[in-house]
């Protein structure tokens, strides 16, 4: 990679860095798998920088790179949770009082949702990406992005005890 190419990589990766990591967050709850998955991605973006700047578009080829690294880890045996019947001790933390009951309440329905659902949620919904882009991000068809959008909202009502599904179903 020639100086010219390894700035535009620099600059690139620094206006978007904050935005992975939240995208990062969402996908995993975590704060520090959330930087290993964005670290991840800057490497590999890095070895494929060339590549990747003849996308026509880069923000979503590279929403794709970190939601393929997030899959792939979700794979590894090492990173399966289990519940303790023991609560870790919290460090103590300032965070805005209004919004946090509703992040946590949305983190943990969005937690009980399948991987891949969960993805397809949050590329649209929180990405805000179009059915076609999350189709090309995620490397399934529009219909399912949206056959999984669907089930993922309808999910989320039920675990919330709101509108009724059709189906009776969560999966």
């Amino acid at each position: 990679m020639n100086r010219a190419e390894e700035d535009e990589y620099r600059q690139f990766v620094a206006a978007r860095l904050e935005s992975l990591r939240r995208t990062a967050y969402l996908l995993c709850r975590e704060w520090h798998t959330a930087d290993d998955l964005v670290s991840i991605t800057i490497g590999k973006l890095y070895r494929h920088w060339r590549r990747v700047r003849a996308a026509e578009n880069i923000d979503a080829y590279v929403r794709g790179m970190l939601t393929n690294a997030w899959l792939d880890e979700r794979r590894r045996p090492w990173r399966r949770e289990h519940s303790t019947a023991e609560v870790p001790e919290s460090a103590d933390m300032i965070l805005p009082e209004p919004t946090l009951a509703e992040r946590d309440m949305l983190l943990a329905l969005l937690g009980q949702l399948p991987p891949r659902r969960r993805a397809v949620l949050v590329l649209r919904y929180y990405c805000d990406l179009s059915v076609e882009e999350t189709a090309d991000v995620m490397g399934i068809s529009a219909g399912t992005v949206k056959s999984q959008s669907a089930r993922g909202l309808e999910a989320l009502r039920l675990l919330l005890g709101g509108i009724p599904s059709t189906r009776g179903e969560l999966s």
